[in-house]
């Protein structure tokens, strides 16, 4: 029995897959300071334009330059496996399958927009690239990105994380990034941040504030800002892995599938999964999407869909997302059921 399924390197996915072109309805914009959607020059100062411009494309697919290809060659195209023990400890008829990300040399689904946020970053231009990592798994893979192709990398760990998890940081260090303890003395709003709580754990909103910080305020012009989840174009880089998996299952004689299941925070690694799928199921296929989200989080399932800042420092513009703000408290696990940490797309 074939319990784990390959692709050459001739069968990668040589485009990408933007969900915005088969959106039922047009996503809401993001919102600049006085309430207008936001222009392309607006984000200039924080992201290199050719990166603006997927984030705002309507193109169905996207090519993927040579040079990213010729990166993501390193650990891609990654395996799908059979989790067949598995299903024998349940006694279930289903076949369960999932795709192993962790080969990548960084150990997550990270460097998939990493690699390509640096490519596009060089190309424009730029030398340097800021941006906030909480556990470290983001921070790890651009400074790996950035590594390849020579670029710096400055990375605002949450304090917390910092302290907890120190082989992260080494290996960020090992890939030439520089690893700073959020907040930090280093910007403004680490500056503000520390006089008002000194012994803070800090925050990932507080390590974006930096990050966004230290990139706009160069004087040179020669700093960019990247961010791992969220945005379209990170969603965009990350649905290789559904389509990696689309033609696996095909290899495994799979003719339907009934449901696609993935974790669920920022969104990169479930978009990276699910999104081919979605386009599937926009066109008729009868599959469950299901993201699940941790009981320590609810948003989807327990905040509301408003417009709100991804940072403390209220730099970011304006985005429409399920917001628990900055005063969260988790209602107690017992209240929030266990059918309600999942959201059927």
């Amino acid at each position: 029995m074939t319990v784990r399924m390959l692709l050459n390197e001739d069968e990668i996915p040589r485009q990408w897959y933007n969900l915005a072109a088969d959106l039922p309805t047009p996503l809401q914009p993001p919102l600049g300071p006085d309430g207008n959607p936001i222009t392309p020059e607006m984000l200039a100062p924080v992201f290199p334009m050719n990166l603006i411009e997927q984030e705002m494309s309507q193109e169905r697919w996207i090519d993927i330059p040579e040079g990213i290809l010729e990166m993501l060659y390193r650990w891609r195209p990654s395996p799908l496996h059979r989790a067949k023990y598995l299903e024998e400890a349940l006694g279930t008829p289903a076949r369960i399958y999932y795709k192993n990300e962790s080969l990548s040399p960084a150990g997550s689904h990270k460097p998939n927009t990493a690699v390509a946020q640096a490519w596009y970053n060089k190309e424009f231009g730029i030398k340097k690239i800021t941006t906030e990592t909480g556990a470290g798994q983001w921070g790890s893979a651009l400074s790996f990105a950035c590594s390849l192709l020579g670029l710096e990398c400055k990375v605002f760990m949450v304090r917390i994380s910092f302290d907890q998890k120190p082989f992260r940081k080494i290996m960020m260090e090992t890939w030439g990034g520089t690893c700073i303890a959020s907040p930090s003395n280093q910007t403004q709003a680490g500056r503000d941040i520390l006089a008002r709580i000194p012994d803070t754990p800090g925050s990932l909103g507080i390590a974006i504030s930096e990050a966004i910080e230290a990139a706009v305020s160069d004087p040179k012009g020669e700093t960019r800002y990247a961010l791992g989840s969220v945005l379209n174009h990170v969603m965009l880089h990350q649905t290789i892995i559904g389509l990696e998996a689309k033609k696996q299952l095909e290899k495994f004689g799979e003719k339907k599938v009934d449901v696609v299941i993935g974790c669920a925070g920022g969104g990169s690694n479930f978009a990276g999964l699910a999104f081919p799928f979605v386009s599937d199921k926009i066109n008729g296929a009868d599959i469950d999407i299901i993201p699940v989200e941790p009981y320590s989080c609810p948003t989807m399932t327990h905040a509301p869909f408003v417009y709100d800042h991804g940072d403390t420092a209220k730099m970011t513009p304006l985005l429409p997302m399920y917001s628990l703000g900055h005063d969260f408290i988790p209602p107690p696990i017992h209240e929030i059921g266990r059918a309600s940490c999942r959201e059927r797309v």
